[in-house]
């Protein structure tokens, strides 16, 4: 008998992939998964379109938009009242491979220490082009990646499940028993950097986090995704600092971020001519830095990044 599994899908406002990746979800092979759409305050229709189309899938409707640490959490909930012994985090942006769910359970299941696990993710425009093969953390200068980032897939991650320091949220296979010690995502955050925090905690817990590369799903993110939106920057500035604080970084990981990376940036980006163009995303560093410190974290209206450019 094989473990039950709650997929979690998140929406807000994003009917058209939510129905496509539940469309991928009914192809899986897994035998025993039920489907959660979590609803965060959605005003395009989602509800009933999803409803009608997948009468099968629990629909959990929050009423606003908790961000993805919130909307998550929603569903972590359910799974914990369920007594489902897997929760998976899946972004509705994406398409699955009709076994990957299988590969997941089976690596998880196959090694007791094993906590959290994750899929090889590809671009959904560039299926053979790697996004995530789990991810890594630079604790010497307070940096998170993605391993894998923009390779060609040649079989360079091998098909046995690997270590690594975190996976993406976007597709994330964690354990009950990681939730019952752990705790859930840390609503903090609202979104970015809260799933390799939740990660560190795991690890700290004694679990292990893999990379399962025979798992395969394809992500709808354009490759330069996070390089022009204001809004990204001010999370992805603000979270890191949270994540430093949260993960106990060192004093050179502190100045690193803030210095060598945080203010030469925000300098280049005012006196040199070339980057003129870069001043809104400049104007959202600096306010997600100073957010951080003085202790304004959660979600951030992002009405707040055009009022003050």
């Amino acid at each position: 008998m094989m473990p039950r599994v709650a997929v979690i899908v998140l929406n807000w406002n994003g009917l058209a992939d939510t129905l496509e990746c539940l469309e991928s979800l009914a192809r899986l092979d897994y035998p025993d998964y039920e489907v959660v759409v979590v609803d965060n305050g959605s005003t395009d229709g989602s509800l009933d379109a999803i409803q009608g189309r997948f009468p099968d899938a629990t629909l959990i409707e929050n009423g606003e938009n908790l961000g993805f640490t919130g909307g998550n959490n929603a569903g972590l909930r359910y799974v914990l009242v369920q007594r489902a012994d897997y929760a998976l985090l899946l972004n509705n942006d994406t398409e699955v491979a009709p076994d990957f769910l299988s590969h997941l359970v089976l690596a998880a299941e196959a090694n007791p220490t094993v906590g959290v696990a994750g899929p090889t993710i590809y671009y959904y425009a560039r299926p053979d082009l790697i996004w995530s093969a789990g991810g890594m953390i630079d604790r010497s200068r307070g940096q998170t990646r993605m391993i894998g980032l923009n390779e060609q897939d040649t079989g360079q991650y091998g098909t046995a499940p690997r270590e690594v320091d975190f996976v993406t949220g976007c597709a994330l296979l964690v354990k009950r028993t990681v939730l019952e010690q752990v705790g859930l995502l840390d609503e903090r955050f609202f979104a970015y950097y809260e799933e390799a925090e939740w990660c560190v905690r795991a690890r700290k817990a004694g679990f292990k986090i893999v990379h399962v590369p025979t798992a395969k799903i394809w992500h709808k993110i354009p490759l330069d995704a996070r390089e022009h939106s204001p809004l990204v920057h001010y999370y992805m500035t603000r979270n890191r600092l949270l994540f430093l604080k949260l993960s106990g970084a060192s004093w050179r990981a502190w100045l690193h971020t803030l210095l060598a990376e945080y203010l030469r940036t925000m300098i280049s980006w005012s006196v040199r001519p070339k980057w003129r163009h870069k001043q809104v995303l400049r104007t959202s560093m600096w306010a997600g830095v100073r957010d951080y410190f003085f202790g304004r974290l959660g979600h951030w209206d992002e009405t707040l990044v055009e009022s003050c450019c």
